[in-house]
Order: structure tokens, then sequence, then C-alpha cells
């Protein structure tokens, strides 16, 4: 279970404090995926960070009653001057798993070939995320975390594995994916959520949240 209790969350932008929680509660029951549409600039990627431990609640409590992982996408664990090798096997440690597993499993999707072999701070920004979603993959989590959905690489054959792997994780765990677009929770959530004026609001269904985020968002 991961739950918000009475949280809120702002910041000072230079010119005016723009508010991401305002005293919001809510929770995530394991087995119960939840979509949350968000409009661009409503702080998605805040919410997320506070999911996961990265960003703290300037008031109320986040509990996690079980593993989260990290956001999808997100490198601050990882050592640019390291290779991918290297990092697969350090961050498995920490995380108590195999070293040998994340190193074969994170070489075997990504297919960096010799490049796995290389410091990551040599990469493109493509290379960058399909390691990071690889890594993100192999360690076992029971909450994944997702801001705005899957990253698509030039390459489809990686698409199209990560995504099996994807729904295959998603078969035994549940995930949260924050996103302006209702189509990128359609295949994985069973309930959905619209974030908007410091405001999280809860629905059954991605219908009903969609019309909601509709109706505001073309307001």
């Amino acid at each position: 279970m991961l739950e918000f209790d009475n949280v809120s969350k702002s910041f000072w932008t230079g010119r005016q404090r723009k508010v991401i929680l305002d005293h919001v509660s809510f929770r995530v029951e394991l087995g119960k995926s939840l979509g949350i549409l968000a409009p661009n600039g409503t702080g998605k990627t805040t919410l997320i960070n506070m999911m996961a431990g990265l960003e703290k609640p300037d008031e109320g409590d986040v509990r996690r009653g079980c593993r989260v992982s990290f956001p999808l996408g997100f490198m601050g664990g990882i050592i640019g001057k390291l290779s991918a090798k290297e990092n697969a096997r350090y961050i498995a440690k920490l995380y108590g798993l195999d070293a040998d597993y994340v190193e074969a499993f994170t070489r075997w999707l990504c297919e960096l070939e010799e490049y796995y072999d290389f410091p990551v701070a040599t990469y493109s920004a493509g290379m960058r995320g399909r390691f990071s979603f690889a890594l993100l993959l192999a360690l076992d989590f029971d909450i994944y975390l997702i801001d705005e959905g899957m990253p698509q690489s030039t390459d489809a054959q990686f698409n199209r594995k990560a995504g099996d792997v994807l729904r295959e994780r998603l078969a035994k765990s549940t995930v949260v994916i924050v996103s302006h677009q209702a189509q990128t929770l359609e295949k994985f959530c069973q309930s959905a959520a619209v974030l908007r004026d410091g405001q999280l609001y809860m629905f059954e269904t991605l219908e009903e949240a969609k019309r909601l985020y509709d109706y505001q968002t073309q307001g």
C-alpha cells in the first residue's frame, strides 16, 4: 500500500507560489493500478517523485507499506562515469539482488551491444532511457511508478520487448502512471484520478476521470 495522508506541497516560482497538493489524502492499493491525468505544468513529476520518496511533502505524511520503484526514466541513481554493466551490478547490490541476473537482464533488454561496457555519460538520451527502463524492470517492486508512460525508442524491437516485459510485471504488480493523455493509461489502469488546482479527484474508472479532465481542459 502507498498512502498520502493530508499531504501539501508547493514551491515558489519566482513570481508566485505554485500549489501541487493542498491537504490531499488518497491510497494506492496493491493489485489496483492507478492512472492520474494531469495537464502539463500541474506537478506530475513532483507528485511521482513524492511517491518514490525523492521529494518530501511540506505537510502531511507519505507512507510506503511496500516496495515502491524509482520513477521510470529517473537517472539520479545512475553514475555517469560508470558503464551500464558497473551501474547494473552496483544497483543490484543496493537492492540486495543477484548482480549477475540484473546485469544479464539489462544487457538483454536494452541491446546496447559494445556500448553496454562504455560509461553511461557517453550515451545518447535514447540509450540512457533504454538502460534506465531496463534497470527498472530488472528490479523487483510491488508498485512501479511511470511518469508519462513508456519511453519510445527509435528501436522498434526494444519498444516491443520492453512493453512485453512491463505487461508481465504488471500481471503480478501494481503501476501508477501520471500523464496528460488518457490513452497512455488505458492499457494498464483499473482506476483513475485527475490532478487539478492542488486537488486529486479519485474515480473508479478511467472513463469517469476522463470526463472531468476533458471538461476542465476544454473549459
